[in-house]
């Protein structure tokens, strides 16, 4: 049995790999304040809870047509969309949303409620030693 979090994949063509960061555009939908890099919510992404940090704001984006409306915007707040490096305080297994919708959607949590949801774009993942 597996525990939480943990990924099941196809080890000879595509095996899952722990990543260092990814980047992901998340929609901010309910936070009182502004959020910056630092910024550290936890992630909920498949079974998994991990804290992870908002390493740097890349750019804000329009939520209707996906393009920069703002590179490295110093914060971010509700209503806005922005795409985010995001670097994982603990190992953590996602995917592109593309190639596996249910690894690339996460919810991130803070103050017991969902404040913004994101779909992860790119993922820089570990490499794994040859043995």
């Amino acid at each position: 049995m597996g525990k939480r979090g943990f990924v099941a994949s196809d080890s000879k063509n595509d095996p899952a790999r722990e990543c260092n960061t990814f980047t992901a555009q998340v929609i901010i939908m309910n936070h009182p304040g502004q959020i910056g890099a630092g910024y550290t919510p936890v992630l909920d992404c498949h079974t998994a809870h991990i804290a992870c940090k908002f390493s740097e704001l890349k750019a804000k984006i329009d939520k209707r047509t996906g393009k920069e409306t703002e590179e490295n915007p110093p914060f971010v707040k509700t209503g806005d969309a922005a795409m985010v490096v995001i670097t994982p305080t603990k190992p953590m297994c996602v995917e592109v949303f593309s190639e596996y919708p249910p690894l690339g959607r996460f919810a991130v949590r803070d103050m017991k409620q969902t404040v913004a949801v994101g779909v992860i774009k790119v993922v820089d993942k570990k490499v794994i030693g040859k043995k």
